[in-house]
């Protein structure tokens, strides 16, 4: 079965859950910008052959999910992972994603508990393809979503270590919202507005003022997109520039232990919450190594 994926931590998870029963194949190339990825046509070719095809949803690759309508053969499932586990009434709509943009934040899987949901629905959908390995599937997500229900208690014990006052973030991009609204942290701002431009000048000083009257010790930014607004943001503040959040692109190289989905939120936690005063080592401490070998094939 050849499944095709969108975002490295889809990859991740999907490969998680068909282990080597499945030749898992990502499509968005780690350090690209999702929201703007427009796949080439060799992207076709691949989508002209997948079984299963999964995508965050939620408006995220609108481009690719037409591609995807437009090749994908007869009998092929493309299944939108965030319409699945959410409905509309629960989107949120933020700083980098405004209601009358019409495209809801759509980073679920920075939270855990739907990082567990998109891992339910691929092993289900897996399942249903592939019948005489369903009870594979279905080993390989309880054993993933064990990991996950982990991950989640390391980041509630750690962030205990976190004034209250301090569970504020501004970032780059608004990739936390759902974590935030589901573990109680505020997400303050987010620097790229929807347009992915740099913010106006008035809107960094909004943003110079609020991190000042809030006292926020961090500023966040981006590994993938450095970030010359929340630099100024932090001089003129005082609080430290963080740039080494990742959104999608996993740690390390194809292959590393540390190159997974629990390997990203590992080390984006351990980075927010070290870097609001807190202490990390019910994260430091967290296996993240894969639950099936990990032989997904991640784009360059």
């Amino acid at each position: 079965m050849l499944i095709a994926t969108t975002v490295s931590p889809i990859t991740s998870i999907a490969a998680n859950i068909a282990g080597e029963r499945a030749r898992v194949v990502g499509i968005v190339p780690e350090g690209t910008n999702s929201h703007t990825f427009e796949p080439p046509p060799s992207v076709a070719a691949l989508l002209s052959s997948a079984d299963v095809i999964f995508l965050n949803g939620l408006k995220l690759e609108e481009p690719t999910l037409n591609l995807a309508e437009t090749n994908a053969k007869a009998d092929a499932q493309i299944v939108q992972l965030g319409d699945q586990v959410i409905t509309e009434p629960e989107w949120i709509f933020d700083f980098s994603f405004p209601e009358e943009g019409g495209k809801p934040n759509p980073h679920l899987w920075t939270d855990p508990p739907y990082a567990a949901e998109f891992a339910s629905v691929i092993a289900e959908t897996l399942a249903a393809a592939d019948a005489q390995n369903a009870s594979y599937y279905r080993a390989n997500l309880a054993a993933f979503n064990e990991k996950v229900d982990a991950l989640a208690d390391a980041i509630r014990a750690d962030q205990e270590t976190v004034a209250p006052e301090n569970r504020k973030l501004l970032t780059y991009h608004d990739a936390y919202a759902y974590f935030a609204r589901d573990f109680g942290w505020e997400v303050i701002g987010a620097v790229q507005p929807d347009n992915f431009e740099d913010p106006s000048p008035a809107e960094v000083a909004d943003l110079i003022d609020q991190v000042n009257e809030e006292q926020v010790p961090t500023v966040f930014g981006s590994e993938v997109f450095p970030s010359a607004v929340l630099e100024e943001i932090g001089r003129a503040t005082g609080a430290r520039y963080e740039d080494t959040l990742r959104d999608d692109d996993l740690p390390g190289e194809p292959g590393d232990p540390e190159h997974s989905y629990l390997g990203l939120m590992r080390y984006d936690f351990i980075t927010i919450i070290t870097g609001l005063g807190g202490t990390a080592p019910a994260l430091a401490a967290l296996d993240v190594s894969d639950v099936a070998t990990d032989q997904a094939e991640y784009p360059q």
